[in-house]
């Protein structure tokens, strides 16, 4: 894996160039500011058709009324028009040193249609500096190239694929089949395809072999600050026989407008570097019995990079494996860096009196073996650089060997509220290894490639469920995946692996009425031992559940309003455990991939139910006046499972949408109410 990375590096070593300048791709330059007053200065750039970039822009910003001014005809004069400033404002402009300043011309304007763009003072009617558009000139916009041209016996088609801008490329519309092959998408420079091009990360940022493709939009980002000016193909390349499947060739001075990311400054100063994923690396440094891990990704403020040794030793695996979870503490401005270990893959809960699942080694009367050396979070980056013994005292802890190659695991995901790791975003489904001895023949620390600051953009959620139908009297629960970003990570950051699903509908919104009672039919899974299935139904005015990982003194702070009651001890135990009714993923899925169903029903649609034959629990809810407004269902087990309970007189539609009923007075009441108080002084 490392090796790819490498020739990856060794690829982007060269300096991005724009079209006309040197430096990184800014789009087409239009020219230099000519300067007449005032010390303006600076290089000014059509990032598209609507967009002006100016770059190490300088204006001493003592005009009177000075604007950034612009026209469709003659010379720099009174007829033109105000161009906002990058804020979006048509103030006078202040002073300027060596910016750069991205402008948004007004609604209705090109600037392929521009003649001039100016600083001008309206005052004295005075260009301050100007510069002049080339007739015919063109700006930079998407470009569709050929469709991608089969090569191999593999059958591979597409649409047009098409540079949305100097980075990012759309294959539409893919169809192939790599039938398990090691094919990867690769590019580079030369006449045709080869051996020595490097590998893209796939669609979600992953280098792994492809999957199968069927007519699917695939988008793909050039990594490291490359452009489309520095590749000449892209291709479809099978590693294990060196040959491309298909390819695309790239022209040259392609005129697209630059990268909507820019790159990250940092590069890690330790001397070995692997790169996880597009937006995760590791790197190391061995001194005597001690390694420095530091760990960077370009992950959300509430989330945690998770690295340490398999829990096997024959592949990566989660289960058994001993990892340093890594996060940035937002309020104290800190770096933490804790020592857990998998004993299931679940949050940690107490199974009949023991600790499992991704457990603290203090919680499981180990040590915290990982030392915080240097942390800082800068322009969405978190960087973590702890250390730890290669061999440690700790009967919990894993030794890092020396003399061969080790199977690691990594994940990135949120913390739940408690600041405990939650399920996963981000994983590998391949084996990882690494090699620790120093071995500059075979590695360098250029194997790390820069990253890309960039405004992801999220997914649609799928809509959720209202079940408040007032015939509604039994509600049917069960176990099934959580939906990814689009399904409860939607709803809640920091969601688990499984939700509970009600009726078949994914952790819906419920209404009951004050006074009726309810059955709730759960079948959550009635086996104690499993921290993974065993889901008893709990209705509580607290809005996370998992009582059963909280303390004694935080579980007697919550109100329990149905499915737990409490022991001697004063713990609580639950009361609803049915026999498990489970709704899982085809085994040919990649949970990584739930987000690509547009709703909720084409996912459900997809999923396989295995129901036990065990009965389910009934447990009778009734609802009355004590109530919240608001209540909420849970795993009693694990956190953030389930859902709403709007607690109603009266039934509605949309109720999660809409504001509350306004007080309603009857016509009669309106027309009686005068007389009966003129009555009522009269008797007085």
């Amino acid at each position: 894996m490392y090796s790819i990375w490498f020739i990856f590096l060794t690829f982007i070593a060269k300096d991005c160039s724009s079209q006309d300048d040197e430096g990184p791709y800014r789009g087409k330059h239009i020219g230099k500011l000519n300067s007449y007053h005032h010390q303006v200065s600076g290089d000014v750039y059509a990032v598209d058709d609507w967009t002006l970039l100016l770059v190490d822009f300088n204006y001493d910003g003592t005009g009177d009324d000075t604007f950034f001014w612009a026209g469709d005809s003659g010379r720099p004069g009174p007829l033109g028009f105000i161009v906002p400033d990058q804020h979006g404002k048509t103030n006078i402009l202040e002073r300027y040193n060596n910016e750069e300043v991205r402008l948004r011309l007004p609604d209705g304007k090109r600037v392929s249609r521009l003649s001039w763009f100016a600083i001008y003072d309206l005052a004295s009617q005075n260009a301050f500096g100007d510069v002049y558009v080339p007739e015919e000139f063109e700006s930079p916009a998407p470009r569709a190239l050929t469709p991608l041209t089969q090569l191999g016996t593999i059958e591979v088609n597409s649409g047009p694929v098409r540079f949305l801008d100097a980075s990012t490329v759309l294959i539409p519309e893919l169809r192939f089949d790599p039938g398990g092959e090691d094919v990867y998408w690769w590019t580079g420079v030369g006449p045709q395809p080869s051996a020595r091009g490097v590998p893209l990360p796939d669609d979600l940022g992953y280098l792994e072999p492809l999957r199968a493709h069927v007519g699917e939009d695939v988008m793909l980002r050039l990594p490291g600050g490359r452009s489309a000016a520095d590749i000449d193909w892209l291709a479809l390349w099978h590693r294990g026989n060196g040959t491309a499947l298909a390819t695309v060739l790239v022209p040259d001075s392609l005129n697209v407008p630059p990268a909507a990311a820019t790159l990250h400054p940092f590069v890690t100063q330790l001397p070995r570097c692997e790169q996880l994923h597009r937006d995760l690396q590791v790197s190391w440094e061995i001194f005597g019995n001690q390694i420095s891990i530091q760990l960077a990704g370009m992950i959300g403020e509430k989330e945690y990079m998770a690295f340490g040794i398999s829990g096997s030793t024959t592949r990566s695996q989660m289960l058994g494996a001993d990892v340093i979870v890594s996060s940035w503490d937002g309020a104290l401005q800190r770096g933490l860096a804790r020592d857990y270990n998998v004993s299931a893959v679940a949050p940690c809960v107490q199974v009949l009196g023991a600790w499992r699942g991704v457990c603290l080694d203090t919680v499981l009367g180990g040590t915290d073996s990982a030392q915080v050396l240097f942390a800082e979070r800068t322009d969405g980056l978190t960087v973590i650089t702890y250390r730890r013994q290669l061999k440690a005292d700790d009967t919990l802890d894993q030794e890092w060997p020396t003399d061969r190659a080790v199977f690691v695991v990594w994940a990135v995901g949120p913390l739940d509220h408690l600041g405990e790791p939650a399920y996963h975003r981000l994983r590998p489904a391949i084996d990882h290894q690494l090699v620790l001895p120093h071995d500059s023949k075979s590695r360098s620390q250029s194997e790390c490639q820069r990253f890309s600051i960039a405004r992801p953009t999220p997914s649609r959620p799928w809509d959720r469920a209202e079940l408040f139908d007032p015939a509604l009297r039994v509600f049917a629960f069960s176990v099934g995946p959580a939906g990814g970003e689009r399904g409860l990570a939607a709803r809640i950051p920091a969601a688990p692996q499984r939700a509970l699903y009600v009726n078949g509908q994914l952790a819906p919104d419920l209404q009951l009425r004050r006074g009726l009672t309810y059955t709730f039919r759960v079948r959550g899974g009635d086996e104690p031992h499993s921290a993974t299935l065993y889901h008893p139904l709990v209705v509580t005015s607290e809005s996370h559940g998992g009582l059963e990982r909280l303390g004694d003194a935080t579980q007697n702070k919550v109100r329990v309003l149905a499915g737990a009651r409490r022991t001697r001890r004063g713990r609580l135990s639950p009361l609803a455990a049915g026999a498990l009714c489970l709704a899982e993923r085809d085994p040919t899925a990649d949970s990584r991939r739930d987000a690509s169903f547009e709703t909720f029903r084409a996912f459900n649609r997809s999923l396989r139910w295995r129901c036990g034959e065990g009965r389910a629990a009934e447990l009778q809810v009734t609802p009355n006046s004590t109530w919240p407004d608001m209540v909420y269902y849970h795993s009693f087990t694990h956190f953030d499972m389930g859902g709403r309970i709007f607690v109603v007189d009266r039934h509605r539609r949309n109720i999660a949408r809409s504001p509350a009923p306004p007080l309603r007075v009857s016509l009669s009441l309106m027309l009686v109410a005068p007389i009966l108080i003129a009555l009522a002084t009269h008797m007085v």
